[in-house]
This record gives C-alpha cells, sequence and structure tokens, in this order.
C-alpha cells in the first residue's frame, strides 16, 4: 500500500462555498479528520466551472492535502433527484432494469444522452386491507377485512448535466487525483445521518439551508425522500440587496454582521433598524421555506405513504442563522436540532477545534462522502463518468501492463538465449559430428581397401576351391564312367573337348610338337582334318579350351555279335549318370579304326555331352 493510500479528500461544490476535508482510513475502519479547508466562491456571476477552478487551486496551494484519492459532492441545486414509485415485481424480476430506465426517462426532465443518471431501489413493506369473503356461520352483514404486508418498490432517482460533471472531474484528474465517487449532496447527508443520528426506523427531516437552495431529505428507515428548494441563504442576501440599494457582497457582509430570524409573537426588536429589518426579511425568507416544507410533508405521505416527520436535523451554512433552530420549532411543533456528523469520527490533534465548531454544520457531506471508504452506504449511488471511469482503471492497471511488459521482455530474451545456447549446441554438435563423419571416411577408406582386399583373397580362395571342386568332379565322373563301362569294352584314351580361342603364338611344347595334354578342340574347320583327328585321336593344346562341354572317348572292344547290346547297354548306363546328359546327341560314335579289327579286336572313338560345363 502506498504511503498517502489510506487518505481520502472529499469536495463539497456547494453553491456559495468549496468545501474540503481530508479524512485518513484506518485497517480497522475507522475513521479520522485529518485537516480541512473552506473557501468561498469567487463572484456569484462567474461561472460555476471556473469559479471552482480557482477556488480549488488555491485551498490545494494553501493546505498540505496529500491524498490522491477524491470524492466529490454536488450541490443540489446543480443535480435533479426524484423519488418514483415503481409498478409493483419482484425483487429477482429479471426486467426490473428495463422498468427503471424507462421510469428515469419519464422524470428526469433531460434528454438521457445529455446526463449522467443512476438510481437507488428502495424496498418497504406496506400493509394492505381486503376484503375476504365470510365463511359459513359467520355475521354477512359485515365485510371482513385481512391486513395483508406488501412489498413495495421506489427507485430514487439523481442527475447531473454530463458537460459539467466532465468538467469537474476533467479538473480534478489534471492535477493528479484519482476521482473515487461523485454524489449529489443530498444523498450524502443522508449517509452521514444513518450513520450518527438516525439509526433508528424514526421518521427525521434532515434541511439543509445552502446559499442557492435548500436540501431536504425526510429519512425513514432505509427510505429518504428528496427535494431541493430554491430558497436558501442567497434569497434573504437578495432581499436585503433590494431593501437596501447595495451590492449583493454588502448585502451578504450585512446578513453576518446583523442577521438573525425575528421571533414571532410580542418581543423586543432590536436597537439597530437595519438589524430588525434584516431579522424580518430573514423571518419572511423562512416563512416561506416552512410553505415549502409543508408542501413537502404533504406530497411524502400522499404519494409514498410515509409518516410525518418527527425531529428535524438542521445542516448548511445557511442553518447558522441565530434563532432559526427556534424559527422551525415554532413553526413545525417538532423537535429541531442540528445534524451531528461527528459522533462516528475521530477528530486529528491537528485540528482546529474552534474553527471547526464553527463550521460544524456545513460537514455532513463531506463526511457522508468520507463512509464510503469502509463500506456500502444507505444510498450508494456514483456518478463518475465511464471516461474517467476507464481512464482510472487503465491507470490503476498500468502496472500490470508494465509488468506484462517485462514479462514478455523477459520470455523474449528467455527466447533469445535459449536460441543462442540451442545454436552453439547444434554448432559444436555439427563440429563434432563433421569430426566424426571425417573420421568414418577415414575408418571407410581402410574398410573398402580391406574389402577389396578381401575379395582378391576370395577370389584367390574361389578359384582354389574351384580347382579343388573340378578336380573331384574329374575324380568322381571318372570313377562313375568306369563303374558303367560294360566288360567287354576298354577305355584306352580321353579327352576334353570344349569352346577353342584363337592361340597367340606356338611356344613351348607345341612348338616342338609335344603333347599338350588331355584337352583339345571339340571341331575344326577343316573337316578332312577333323575326321582325321577322330581317327587318329589326335590332340591339340589344352590351353585353347576354356569350357569342357563334352568328352571324346577312345575304347576297344571284342569283335563280338552281340556289339550293338554291347552299346546299348553303355547307353542305358549312362542314363543313370549324374554327370552326362541324357539328349539324344548325347552319345555319338564318331568313327572306328579297321586296323585295330584283329586278335578279335574292335576300337572306336565315342563322344559324351555334359550335362554342366566344366570350366578349366
Amino acid at each position: 500500500m502506498g504511503r498517502h493510500d489510506n487518505l481520502v479528500l472529499t469536495i463539497d461544490i456547494g453553491g456559495g462555498c468549496l468545501k474540503m476535508a481530508e479524512f485518513s482510513v484506518a485497517d480497522n475502519g475507522a475513521i479520522r479528520l485529518e485537516k480541512f479547508a473552506f473557501r468561498d466562491l469567487p463572484d456569484r456571476e462567474m461561472d460555476p466551472v471556473l469559479a471552482f477552478a480557482e477556488a480549488y487551486r488555491q485551498l490545494l496551494n494553501e493546505n498540505d492535502f496529500r491524498a490522491t484519492r477524491v470524492s466529490l459532492s454536488i450541490s443540489g441545486a446543480a443535480s435533479f433527484s426524484r423519488l418514483s414509485k415503481l409498478p409493483q415485481l419482484s425483487e429477482n424480476a429479471p426486467n426490473i432494469a428495463k422498468i427503471v430506465e424507462f421510469e428515469a426517462g419519464t422524470v428526469v426532465p433531460y434528454d438521457m444522452n445529455e446526463v449522467v443518471w443512476g438510481y437507488q431501489l428502495l424496498k418497504h413493506t406496506i400493509q394492505v386491507e381486503r376484503e375476504v369473503e365470510a365463511v359459513i356461520g359467520e355475521d354477512r352483514s359485515k365485510p371482513k377485512v385481512e391486513v395483508e404486508n406488501v412489498d413495495e418498490f421506489e427507485a430514487l432517482f439523481v442527475a447531473v448535466k454530463s458537460d459539467q460533471i466532465d468538467a469537474y472531474t476533467e479538473i480534478l484528474v489534471t492535477s493528479g487525483k484519482q476521482v473515487l465517487s461523485v454524489d449529489i449532496a443530498p444523498a450524502a447527508m443522508f449517509n452521514a445521518a444513518k450513520v450518527s443520528q438516525c439509526q433508528d426506523n424514526t421518521s427525521t427531516l434532515l434541511l439543509n439551508i445552502g446559499a442557492r437552495c435548500t436540501s431536504l431529505v425526510i429519512a425513514e428507515g432505509e427510505r429518504l425522500f428528496v427535494r431541493n428548494i430554491p430558497i436558501a441563504g442567497d434569497s434573504i442576501t437578495l432581499q436585503i440587496s433590494k431593501e437596501f440599494g447595495i451590492s449583493f457582497q454588502e448585502a451578504e457582509d450585512l446578513k453576518i454582521r446583523y442577521g438573525f430570524v425575528a421571533l414571532g409573537g410580542a418581543y423586543d426588536e432590536p436597537e439597530s433598524e437595519v438589524a430588525a429589518t434584516i431579522s424580518k426579511i430573514a423571518r419572511n425568507i423562512m416563512t416561506r421555506l416552512h410553505g415549502e416544507i409543508n408542501r413537502s410533508f404533504s406530497v411524502w405521505r400522499s404519494a409514498h405513504g410515509g409518516t410525518a416527520p418527527k425531529r428535524m436535523l438542521l445542516a448548511g451554512g445557511g442553518s447558522l442563522m441565530q434563532y432559526t433552530q427556534d424559527f422551525f420549532k415554532e413553526k413545525l411543533h417538532i423537535d429541531v436540532d442540528y445534524l451531528n456528523v461527528f459522533t462516528g469520527i475521530a477528530i486529528a490533534d491537528s485540528v482546529d477545534r474552534q474553527k471547526l465548531l464553527d463550521v460544524a454544520p456545513m460537514f455532513s457531506e463531506l463526511v457522508g462522502m468520507s463512509l464510503r471508504q469502509v463500506g456500502a452506504c444507505p444510498v450508494d449511488i456514483s456518478l463518475v463518468p465511464e471516461r474517467i471511469t476507464f481512464q482510472q482503471d487503465f491507470v490503476q492497471k498500468r502496472p500490470y501492463f508494465y509488468i506484462s511488459a517485462v514479462l514478455i521482455l523477459f520470455c523474449l530474451l528467455c527466447f533469445l538465449l535459449t536460441v543462442i545456447y540451442r545454436t552453439r549446441k547444434s554448432a559444436e554438435l555439427v563440429s563434432r559430428t563433421q569430426d566424426e563423419v571425417t573420421q568414418t571416411m577415414v575408418w571407410k577408406k581402410k574398410i573398402d581397401t580391406l574389402s577389396q582386399e578381401l575379395g582378391a583373397a576370395r577370389g584367390e580362395y574361389d578359384e582354389a576351391m574351384r580347382f579343388l571342386k573340378i578336380r573331384s568332379n574329374w575324380t568322381d565322373m571318372l570313377l562313375e564312367l568306369q563303374s558303367m563301362i560294360p566288360n567287354t569294352m576298354f577305355l584306352v584314351a580321353l579327352e576334353g573337348l570344349g569352346t577353342e580361342v584363337k592361340p597367340a603364338a606356338a611356344t613351348g611344347a607345341q612348338a616342338a610338337g609335344g603333347d599338350p595334354g588331355l584337352f583339345g578342340p571339340a571341331e575344326s574347320a577343316d573337316p578332312a582334318a577333323a575326321a582325321k583327328t577322330a581317327q587318329n585321336f589326335d590332340r591339340k593344346d589344352a590351353s585353347l579350351i576354356t569350357d569342357v562341354n563334352e568328352i571324346r572317348l577312345k575304347f576297344y572292344t571284342l569283335n563280338l555279335p552281340q556289339e550293338e547290346m554291347v552299346f546299348n547297354k553303355f547307353r542305358q548306363n549312362l542314363r543313370k549318370s549324374v554327370y552326362f546328359s541324357q539328349d539324344q546327341d548325347g552319345f555319338k560314335v564318331l568313327a572306328n579304326d579297321p586296323g585295330w579289327e584283329k586278335d578279335g579286336l574292335k576300337s572306336f572313338i565315342v563322344t559324351l555331352k555334359l550335362k554342366t560345363p566344366i570350366r578349366k
């Protein structure tokens, strides 16, 4: 809480005087008057707003008012108030706001767009008599009446011209003040009276005699009737001015010096003719005021069902004229006293008690506004313009905007730092990753090299394994072939045939005409040479063969009559082979050697086609 947050400055703009008082509010709700200052408004013919601005600045400059929060009260002469009876409705009726708004449009004598207005809903219980039908056995000649309690609603409407309130509140806001509330003087006086001398339900007349108007309030429980009467202290001053032919200010000075209300009946007139004249003028004005009071009583009782006041409490600067209290006692025949609003508040030691006593009847509005700081008031109508409320709410929420802005900046800073941190970490990660990628590439090259070496070694291994497999295949194939040859056939030569490649040059044993080995070409381009090769079983260079597709065999067989049967048996055996093809051309007899038909033997050459070629 700020240093002056417990202080409130109340300002009452009267018809002829500006009143300001500063109150402090304790945590327990206790209110204490700290200081006050009054100043008469400048020239009465001056614009009231300009007069207020001038007097307000002078009071601020001359007094050390520390409060920044302000409650403002506007004179009844500058405001409108009316108590209006509403149709019967329930307290929680959803259309009550519409009914009140419609009623306000009928009672407020201004365009609703030109005023700031408000209302307070008042409820009271009345007793209504109604006839009921008599039951059997009762006397029907006399109507039977029952009393029923009925809730009745009234609305107290108040309104002030918008331009006037805007002007007053703008002056306060410009001076650095926060406007808490805008009251009308009669409502503020009623609130002060309710916490001091009107706590019971006794019907009480509150009469605040100001400079330009008299505010009349009839308080009965929570109900109130408000009327502004345009008869007040200035009415006496104007009459004195006319009577003596002097200026208004001179007449005001005479009223203050000699003025009193003349007593009724026989009494000794004052020695001063001026004083006698002024007293008679004052009595005439007060008599007129008394007539308006009686008229107000009639309206209160007839239109609103109220009871006549049992007592009267005076307030306002106009009530300070001597014998005013006696005059109303004489006229109204009720107890008349001054409203004492200091019974519920404390007074600081720094306050001048004697000065306060002289102006105590003028404090009702100031005290009534201070009560808003400790809870809801009986009349809680505030006419603060929406524009001012919006501005003040914005000012009050400004720290939250600043905090929000700081938090947003903090969040942005955190986000920026997070981005920088993540960027730095990402850069470090990228750098580490690049190093790892570089190292990985080095290892990849090594692995590729080793893979190539492994591939080469595997090729050598596969070649060796192929060689071993081929060697095994040849052995297995020869063993199988040996098992399939009939007993009358003898294998004397074997040769592998396959695809021939052209030799680059004859070297070594080939050039010398040596034996090329087991493998030889399958065919020759020269048919005669091929026939000669088949008959003589000539073999050539085995390096010219890449794949062995078939083998050529040379047999000797006994020259028996059943030779054909032997060959057929040999073919049948070959069909069971896993190495030799079973095609029709898989078994071929190429040639016979007639020269070998001796000693009962014959020779012939056979080619056997392999199922699967064998690479060398």
